[in-house]
């Protein structure tokens, strides 16, 4: 069974939280503001350790539930505690000043771009990017499970993603190399988009991406 460390108590470590504990594994909440750890784990019920940023990551996985630029430095800042680790990077890299464009060149990913300040032994994947928190606190979006996109250059880190995923009752679905993030992160942006267009106001962040296959 596989530990998970999040780092970032937001809204989508919130509902990344509960779908750990959904498939009974031992979780780790740190925040920057180690309070809100200890909130957010009395929230979410059950044992969990919670503690602040800094705090050695205990998890096999660590998910940084994060923005891209907090994800960049806390890789850094966590240098080789994170070796031998699975990093899952959640982030969408968007330019929030104009929220018109991505803010990393299009020959690269915000995931590729963590997976280079990575230590050396870090396996970084890409998942969850493309779940918004709400629908993924439930699990699932009218009565459709979540899929879960998981790309990476591993195939025992990516593995191990989906097992977790399945067990926290969502369907993984392997999205192929971590340079495949480009596609990911580009289609979470024009979701996000969507979801901010007044004339689609019924979408109110409650949306998800679905691949339907005949049955």
């Amino acid at each position: 069974m596989t530990d998970v460390t999040i780092i970032g108590t937001g809204n989508m470590g919130a509902a990344i939280g509960t779908r750990v504990l959904a498939a009974a594994r031992r979780l780790q909440l740190l925040d920057r503001e180690a309070e809100r750890a200890r909130e957010l784990a009395a929230r979410l019920g059950g044992d969990i350790l919670a503690g602040p940023v800094g705090q050695e990551p205990e998890g096999d996985i660590v998910v940084l539930a994060v923005p891209f630029d907090a994800a960049k430095d806390l890789v850094a800042s966590y240098g080789r505690a994170l070796s031998g680790k699975i990093v899952v990077d959640i982030s969408n890299p968007v330019d929030f000043s104009t929220f018109d464009s991505l803010a990393v060149p299009p020959d690269t990913s915000a995931a590729e771009t963590i997976a280079g300040l990575a230590a050396e032994g870090a396996t970084v994947v890409k998942a969850f990017n493309t779940t918004f928190a709400a629908t993924l606190a439930v699990g699932e979006v009218a009565g459709q499970r979540l899929d879960v996109f998981v790309a990476g250059d591993s195939e025992e880190a990516k593995t191990a993603m989906a097992e977790l995923v399945t067990a926290a009752e969502l369907r993984p679905i392997d999205a192929g190399p971590l340079r495949r993030a480009r596609e990911l992160e580009g289609f979470q942006f024009l979701l996000m988009t969507l979801q901010a267009n007044p004339a689609l106001e019924d979408f109110n962040w409650n949306t998800a991406l679905k691949i339907l296959a005949p049955s």
